[in-house]
């Protein structure tokens, strides 16, 4: 019975979401299914786009357990004394770090973000500080894809006096045996599309200041992404290893803010569910994480717009078989 679920499950997959390379579940830590599609294997590694967020919520709580950051009720501006705040502009000095964990922070872009613009300047950190702030009140959910998360890859940066990509490689990725092998760059809108179509390139897309994105860029593989779902599942503990606190676990996947248009809870960079919560990112890659079931399922999926919901695949089958 259990095997026709699963030829069911793959079918679906095949059929409504066909743009998915791999499917990873884990179930109180052990591998329960794992499997890749479009000629994809386990070592290959797509663009997880928006789940970046969720790596770098991983990394603020890790800098604040070192001591790098005193407290995520810093002022964004703190971290770059050297910025000039043009004259009249007062919002964005009271910023605060939680306000960008949180998607609170007004910006002052509407609904077009220049993202043309973004892509070709040479300092993302700063191109996202020149249009953080404006008239928009803080407090209030503005979800930032692109242009604002690099300004937390800038305070990692200037907290901790590595780069992120020494960091994350020290404190994370080596103790859970993921690997990133490469700074990318871009030179042209081509490159950077065949990267996203990409199932071979390892690494963290970097501007030309040498400083790793914070909201999209990073590849990695469908079980990368179920070790850090697992991790988050194990209060920060991975192999008898302290990683990151469990009072950063918590904090981080509780409520803080709501997108009241999607009717959706978001944490400190990561989504909140009712029995868990999520990364989620383009193209439908996702790290979810069940508390209760205490089960990790990490999808990994090429690019394509308007892609059919991950969760309502999880829970109407993957729960119902794994669960």
């Amino acid at each position: 019975m259990e095997l026709k679920k699963i030829r069911e499950l793959e079918q679906r997959i095949n059929s409504d979401y066909n743009n998915t390379i791999g499917i990873v579940i884990l179930k109180n830590g052990n591998l329960s299914y794992e499997k890749y599609f479009m000629d994809c294997t386990r070592e290959s590694r797509v663009h997880i786009y928006s789940v970046t967020k969720s790596i770098i919520s991983v990394l603020i709580g890790i800098a604040l357990d070192k001591q790098y950051i005193k407290s995520i009720d810093q002022k964004v501006l703190d971290f770059f004394p050297e910025y000039r705040v043009k004259k009249g502009e007062n919002t964005i000095q009271n910023i605060t770090l939680k306000d960008m964990l949180t998607m609170t922070a007004p910006y002052k872009y509407r609904f077009f973000a220049p993202y043309i613009k973004y892509f070709t300047s040479d300092d993302w950190v700063k191109f996202s500080l020149d249009l953080l702030g404006g008239k928009g009140k803080i407090g209030t959910f503005r979800y930032a894809p692109l242009i604002g998360p690099d300004i937390l890859s800038g305070i990692l940066v200037k907290a901790t006096g590595y780069s992120i990509f020494d960091f994350a490689a020290e404190n994370l990725f080596s103790p859970l045996g993921i690997t990133v092998e490469n700074r990318l760059t871009f030179q042209n809108k081509e490159e950077q599309m065949a990267f996203n179509q990409s199932t071979n390139m390892s690494g963290w897309v970097t501007d030309q200041m040498g400083i790793q994105t914070a909201g999209w860029g990073l590849t990695l593989t469908p079980i990368d992404m179920a070790k850090i779902g697992q991790l988050y599942l194990n209060d920060g503990m991975w192999k008898n290893r302290r990683i990151v606190s469990e009072k950063w676990i918590k904090d981080s996947t509780t409520e803080h803010s709501r997108w009241k248009k999607q009717n959706l809870s978001y944490g400190y960079l990561w989504w909140v569910k009712e029995d868990g919560y999520a990364a989620m990112g383009d193209g439908g890659n996702m790290i979810y994480a069940n508390i209760k079931k205490k089960m990790v399922v990490s999808i990994a999926a090429l690019f394509v717009p308007k892609v059919k919901d991950r969760i309502e695949l999880v829970k109407e089958y993957i729960e119902p078989i794994f669960g």
